[in-house]
């Protein structure tokens, strides 16, 4: 056999620390936990009462006296009695794990989506949405089944072995000698085989996260799927990855199998062993048949005990893989505290770009803004101009903080923005963005999202400024119209007008507008810039905008081309500016009305 390596020995050490990490979670359930062991123990050595019990039977019924003066009524009865509490001792401690395992994991859920949540747009950015779901479904539900009865068997039966090998020892120390032996090999092989059902738990779980990911783009991009006929594609792929996941399973359960059948191997062939000098040993008068009796009861208890330390053993083993997973993610650092409570969004005034610079941080050899530097004063609308890819989003990303700038610096009323709390800073500016995104919930729902302790009344305000309360009142259900996944049963400018409702409902004093009106038709477009009006009133803003038509009665029209502002000014001194880009621009789409 292999001899470990130091640096695998520390590994196996911070692999079971990983485990015992978990129960922070529990810590406030403890005394569940406690009174759950301490029951535990006592059901534990009440049950070994019982193989004594059912030797003295065999002795009375041979013609011998119990060493307990019972006769055999008696006996049965303490037997029956016996074991009808510990059936209630067994009720017990499933509901006291159960309120462990069930509360404490609920923590864990609650605690690592709140850090998955608290993190910054670019690690979802880098990261695939179906293995983080993985993290705080499937592994936790690992985790879940460990606490809730995986744990308590383990200490049951560990109970089991250790106070019956002491009683055997004491009561028939020759047999016990000679089951002694098997003890040990079962021990290495439990330590040996652990390692591999480690590896190959893990390898599986990962396997599982990225089978979650292909189901989850899926669903969530089914429009595209549709839209190219990809069905067949997307089911090659599912299937390649769950092929892969079985030959993983497979091979996991090998190894567990051929774990297990040497443990039958030993634990049957010991007993049968025993059991056969026993008969040697009744035969020759050295022991009562009643004792040994007793002797094969005890035996096949600890045989049990330790099968079922090894099966529980694999299963603990497995869950150290998904705890290193959870705690890898619950380790990191957070971009927002919610801890802390928001004042609410009460930032306003002059934004600067003081000389700004960025590169994202995935692709840090492409220079994505050079040296911009532009102001909007309190109160203002300034658009956005300039090809896709010329930084025209990316600004409104650095202004949301989602991203550092790499140089130069950005603030609001000469304070930098690093100065703000990230919470109230982004309270303070509403988007609304070309691609809507609704909850799955009711229209209700979505409009509450922009303030969630809003009144009936003010939700119904909102929709009507948006100019959306007229095709809400036109559903059979009204505002507790179901949108569906996305909300993909309204249209585009539905859609538009419910995340405008959304916005005002924030009363954001900083409105940014990304392409708002650029996917509709004229019809939804006159209705959306309608309700985008009513939105600006009061309020600095910002329009990206590929329709020139929108922006004409803005204050400033800055013009961006690979990263940097080439021009500025209003809409009549740029579209007379011979050779200008604003004017190219206004050219093709003008030209094309």
């Amino acid at each position: 056999m292999r001899v470990k390596s130091d640096s695998e020995n520390k590994g196996e050490k911070k692999n079971w620390k990983s485990l015992l990490w978990v129960f922070q979670f529990i810590k406030p359930y403890k005394w569940y936990f406690i009174s759950a062991l301490v029951i535990l123990s006592v059901g534990s050595l009440l049950f070994l009462v019982i193989p004594d019990l059912a030797g003295e039977m065999v002795n009375v019924a041979t013609g011998k006296d119990s060493k307990y003066g019972l006769d055999l009524t008696q006996l049965g009865i303490v037997i029956f009695v016996v074991l009808a509490i510990r059936s209630v001792i067994s009720f017990v401690i499933v509901i006291l794990f159960a309120n462990v395992s069930e509360r404490g994991m609920a923590d864990l859920r609650k605690g690592l989506y709140d850090k998955l949540i608290s993190q910054s747009v670019g690690f979802f950015e880098s990261q695939r949405i179906g293995e983080l779901s993985s993290r705080i479904t499937a592994d936790v539900e690992q985790l879940q089944s460990v606490f809730s009865m995986t744990l308590a068997e383990f200490m049951r039966q560990g109970t089991i072995l250790i106070v019956g090998i002491g009683v055997l020892a004491y009561l028939m120390p020759d047999l016990f000698l000679i089951m002694l032996l098997t003890i040990p090999v079962v021990v290495v092989l439990a330590i040996y085989f652990g390692r591999y059902i480690r590896r190959f738990s893990k390898k599986r779980q990962d396997q599982l996260a990225d089978t979650n990911t292909i189901v989850e783009e899926t669903f969530q991009n089914f429009s595209v799927v549709k839209s190219f006929t990809n069905e067949l594609y997307e089911s090659l792929r599912y299937q390649e990855s769950l092929k892969k996941m079985v030959k993983i399973s497979l091979d996991f359960a090998k190894v567990r199998g051929l774990f297990f059948a040497f443990l039958v191997f030993l634990m049957f062939g010991g007993i049968l062993f025993i059991l056969w000098q026993g008969a040697f040993m009744v035969q020759r008068g050295e022991m009562d048949s009643g004792n040994l009796l007793s002797f094969v009861i005890y035996t096949v208890m600890i045989g049990g005990a330790i099968a079922s330390l090894g099966t529980l053993y694999t299963t603990i083993a497995g869950a150290i893989g998904a705890t290193e997973r959870v705690k890898e993610i619950m380790s990191r650092g957070v971009e927002l505290d919610m801890s802390v409570k928001s004042d609410g969004g009460n930032i306003s005034g002059d934004i600067h770009f003081n000389h700004v610079s960025f590169s994202y941080p995935s692709r840090t050899e492409v220079t994505v803004l050079q040296d911009v530097t532009f102001e909007v004063k309190r109160g203002e609308k300034i658009a956005l101009v300039g090809q896709s890819g010329s930084g025209k989003s990316t600004l409104v990303k650095l202004l949301m903080r989602f991203y550092e700038p790499s140089q130069g610096s950005i603030s609001i009323n000469s304070k930098s923005l690093e100065s703000y709390p990230l919470g109230e800073l982004r309270s303070s500016v509403g988007i609304v963005p070309q691609e809507v995104i609704l909850f799955g919930g009711t229209i209700r729902e979505n409009i509450l999202y922009g303030n969630p302790d809003a009144t009936e009344e003010e939700v119904k305000a909102a929709a009507d400024k948006s100019n959306c309360l007229e095709f809400i009142e036109s559903f059979p259900k009204g505002f507790d119209t179901i949108v569906g996944e996305r909300g993909i049963k309204l249209s585009g400018g539905q859609k538009q007008r419910v995340a405008i409702a959304r916005t005002i409902l924030k009363d954001p004093n900083i409105l940014i507008l990304d392409e708002a009106t650029s996917s509709l038709d004229a019809e939804s477009e006159r209705l959306v810039q309608e309700a985008l009006d009513v939105l600006m009133e009061g309020r600095t803003s910002i329009i990206i905008a590929h329709r020139l038509a929108t922006i004409k009665n803005v204050d400033c029209i800055y013009v961006l081309e690979h990263g940097e502002i080439k021009e500025e000014g209003d809409h009549e001194s740029l579209i007379e500016k011979e050779g200008g880009i604003y004017r190219k621009l206004a050219k093709l789409q003008f030209d094309m009305v």
